[in-house]
């Protein structure tokens, strides 16, 4: 067998580049950006066999998967796309990946607008819902929910410490929502005017189990005290194959500044910035439970939470064996 590298080509490696440099962002953006570089790969290839073409394809995937191992929507779309290579010859695969790749990138193009129908189903006109974080996938039922002709008011947290919640306010107020602005400590005391909290995900195990910004957990366990229903929607590019073999999800920690800026440090810490007795931590993420959360709404249908390792299944296989490694 020989040593030599299948061929990449160059319109992949410019795609890896962009999404390594972040010039292409954004779960659903590096997500098509992958299937399309796949199908680009593909057309190009000048591979004599079928054994040359798969080989092809997976060097691709694997130069893909490489930039942003931890951004879960880029396995996905490789994943879905590579499943659907099938034939005997090099036309059929060629074919079968091309067709897998489109499939993917239109029903992506979608699936927040399916998304958002699904969830405003669960709200009612008058409703009242207490978000946490920005999550256009949530915000896409409020959407939606407006466009029904339901009137729709918010109780927004401003989810420090980078205070995403003002970037929730501000949409929802282009959309004549009424919002309520409020601290995150003043969850407890807002909850009792909310019917639901709604919720995005970073990603969601096959548990059920909720990766969301950081206070996430505590907010539903709260809500599920108060007796108020909690909704996540999240785009199926959300899901983590990689859990239903045990994986945990790492939880990033953030720069120390975005909590607590360097002249404030120093006040504390009589300006010593070795002072190892001070420790400043900024997670960016927790995990909420699925005892706690009512429903996980999807551009396929809503989800009780332990339910939802059974689409996982169906979109992106049994096992987690990734074919960029085989």
């Amino acid at each position: 067998m020989s040593d030599q590298q299948p061929a990449v080509d160059p319109a992949v490696t410019a795609v890896a580049d962009d999404i390594a440099e972040m010039d292409i962002r954004g779960a659903a953006t590096i997500a098509d950006a992958a299937a399309g570089a796949l199908a680009t790969q593909a057309e190009r290839s000048e591979a004599a066999d079928p054994a040359a073409f798969r080989a092809q394809l997976r060097a691709a995937a694997r130069e893909l998967y490489e930039t942003r191992p931890t951004a879960v929507s880029l396995p996905n779309a490789l994943r879905f796309v590579l499943r659907g290579m099938e034939g005997e010859t090099v036309a059929d695969l060629r074919a079968s990946t091309i067709d897998r790749a489109e499939r993917f990138r239109a029903d992506l193009s979608q699936a927040q607008e399916k998304l958002g129908r699904i969830g405003a189903n669960r709200l009612r006109d008058g409703d009242v819902v207490m978000t946490h974080c920005h999550s256009t996938d949530a915000l896409s039922c409020v959407e939606a929910a407006v466009e029904d002709g339901k009137h729709v008011e918010a109780i927004v947290k401003e989810t420090r410490p980078r205070k995403q919640g003002h970037i929730t306010a501000r949409q929802l107020r282009e959309w004549d929502v009424p919002v309520t602005l409020v601290v995150d400590n003043a969850t407890r005391r807002y909850l009792d005017d909310a019917d639901h909290v709604l919720v995005g995900a970073d990603s969601i195990a096959a548990d059920g189990s909720v990766i969301n910004k950081i206070g996430t957990s505590g907010l539903a366990v709260n809500a599920r005290e108060r007796g108020v229903p909690v909704m996540v929607a999240a785009q199926t590019i959300k899901l983590h194959p990689d859990t239903m073999t045990g994986h945990t999800v790492e939880i990033e920690m953030r720069d120390e500044r975005e909590v607590l800026p360097e002249p404030e440090r120093a006040e504390i810490t009589g300006g010593d910035p070795d002072d190892e007795g001070f420790v400043v931590e900024n997670p960016a993420f927790d995990v909420t439970p699925p005892r706690h959360v009512d429903a996980i709404v999807t551009e396929h249908g809503q989800y009780p939470p332990e339910s939802i390792v059974t689409l996982m299944r169906e979109l992106f296989g049994a096992t987690t064996d990734d074919p960029w490694s085989v």
